[in-house]
C-alpha cells in the first residue's frame, strides 16, 4: 500500500489529478490511498503528527505557505529524503529554487495522463531501491540501516563511519570491501569517501557538496569517474 498526497489550492485540478493517479495505480495493480490538501498549512500539520507520504504532488503557488516551503520542511526539518516530491505549477521559472529540495520531477500545468503514468513509474522505482538496507557487524552485534538514511561513509584508520541525518555509526572495516555491496545510489569520490547521491546538492571538479552543507573532496583518481557518473555512467571504486 502506497500513500499518495496531492496539495493544491485548485479544487478542480485536485479532482482531475486524483482521477489520473487512480488510473495509473490501478493499471499497475498497485494499492494506493490518495489524500488531498488545499493548503500547505494543512499538509504540514498532517506530516507533523508522524504521518508519512510515499509520493506527493505539490503545487508551488499555494496561498499562504508555498510548496517550496513545504518541501523544505520535509527535507530539512523532518530529514525525510524518501518522499517522492513532484512539483506542479503553471510556470516554468522555478528550476533553481527547487533543486535543493530534490524533487522527483517538475510538471507544468495542464498535466496529462501520460505524464502522471511516467512520474508514478519513476517514483515507484526509486522507492523500491530505497527499501534495501546496509548490513554490518560491530563486535558480536549485527545491524541494518536503510540505504535511504545514509548520507555518506568515510574511513578513519581502520574505522568506517556511517553518517546518518542525526548520528553516526562506527565499525571496523575497509571502504573498498563494501562498495560492491552497496546500491548504485552510492558514489565513490575518494579512497576515504563514499557518498549517497540522493544527499548531493552540487558537484564541482574538486568537491561534492551535500544538502546539509557538508563539503567533501573528490580525489584526482576519481574525478574522471565522477564526471562519467554525472553523465549516467556507472561508478565503482
Amino acid at each position: 500500500m502506497y500513500t499518495i498526497g496531492i496539495c493544491d489550492d485548485a479544487v478542480n485540478f485536485c479532482s482531475e489529478l486524483e482521477n489520473m493517479i487512480e488510473i495509473a495505480t490501478k493499471a499497475r495493480n498497485i494499492k494506493a490511498e490518495i489524500l488531498v490538501w488545499f493548503s500547505g498549512e494543512g499538509l504540514i500539520d498532517y506530516l507533523s503528527h508522524n504521518n508519512i507520504l510515499d509520493i506527493l504532488f505539490l503545487d508551488i503557488e499555494l496561498i499562504k505557505i508555498s510548496g517550496i516551503e513545504v518541501a523544505e520542511y520535509v527535507r530539512n526539518q523532518q530529514q525525510n529524503r524518501d518522499m517522492q516530491i513532484i512539483f506542479v505549477s503553471g510556470k516554468n521559472s522555478y528550476a533553481q529554487k527547487l533543486f535543493k529540495t530534490q524533487p522527483t520531477d517538475f510538471l507544468i500545468k495542464p498535466i496529462f495522463q501520460e505524464q502522471v503514468n511516467e512520474v508514478i513509474d519513476t517514483s515507484l522505482k526509486i522507492l523500491g531501491k530505497k527499501s534495501t538496507k546496509f548490513y554490518f557487524q560491530c563486535g558480536k552485534e549485527y545491524y541494518t540501516i536503510p540505504y535511504s538514511q545514509i548520507k555518506f561513509f568515510y574511513s578513519e584508520g581502520r574505522k568506517i563511519h556511517i553518517v546518518l541525518s542525526t548520528k553516526e555509526k562506527i565499525y571496523y572495516g575497509k571502504l573498498k570491501d563494501i562498495i560492491n555491496n552497496l546500491s548504485d545510489d552510492f558514489i565513490c569520490i575518494h579512497h576515504s569517501y563514499i557518498v549517497n547521491k540522493y544527499f548531493v546538492y552540487k558537484y564541482t571538479y574538486e568537491t561534492v557538496e551535500l544538502v546539509d552543507g557538508t563539503v567533501l573532496a573528490i580525489s584526482k583518481k576519481y574525478r574522471k569517474q565522477v564526471r562519467e557518473f554525472i553523465l549516467k555512467k556507472d561508478l565503482k571504486c
